[in-house]
């Protein structure tokens, strides 16, 4: 049987399991061929990034199994949030426990925590065009595609793809 799991804010203890588990969950995935790249090295830099954002974790038997950014437009982690909704980026959940509930527990709470947010109408987040698991759980927790909100990453052909929940 598996055990609970517990969606929290991360505390500064958490930071070593949520670098090592967002660069092995990108590694695995393939979205990068190297730890070394600056984008890998830059979402492993995790108090400079709950020093600007919101960092919740999944908890499971006292582990870490994974973690998300939050952020509202205007914020610094905030890349395509509209001033109406709540984005979540980097959602990663360790790979020896994907497929597990952690990452669909995460994108349930992530919901349940925009609808108590004065002035949020919606959840948005943007993936990676080829990440097929990714868009099965946003799928199967009623994100929609909103295509024409697609975009570049900036100084690239990577086109990264956004969904949407009305809450």
């Amino acid at each position: 049987m598996q055990s609970q799991i517990t969606i929290r804010p991360a505390v500064e203890a958490d930071f070593d399991a949520i670098a090592r588990i967002t660069r092995d969950s990108y590694l695995a995935a393939g979205y990068f061929d190297s730890a070394d790249h600056p984008y890998m090295q830059q979402i492993q830099e995790v108090a400079a990034r709950a020093a600007k954002a919101t960092i919740w974790v999944a908890v499971r038997g006292g582990e870490v199994v994974g973690s998300v950014t939050l952020a509202l437009a205007g914020e610094p982690y905030a890349d395509i949030a509209l001033d109406d909704e709540l984005e979540f980026r980097m959602l990663v959940v360790d790979p020896a426990v994907q497929r597990s509930g952690a990452g669909q527990a995460m994108v349930k709470a992530i919901i349940e925590h925009a609808r108590s947010l004065p002035g949020i109408g919606g959840v948005a987040l943007t993936t990676g065009r080829t990440w097929e698991s990714a868009h099965g759980l946003y799928r199967k927790t009623g994100f929609q595609r909103v295509p024409e909100r697609d975009w570049l990453i900036p100084g690239t052909d990577i086109k990264l793809m956004v969904y949407r929940l009305d809450v």
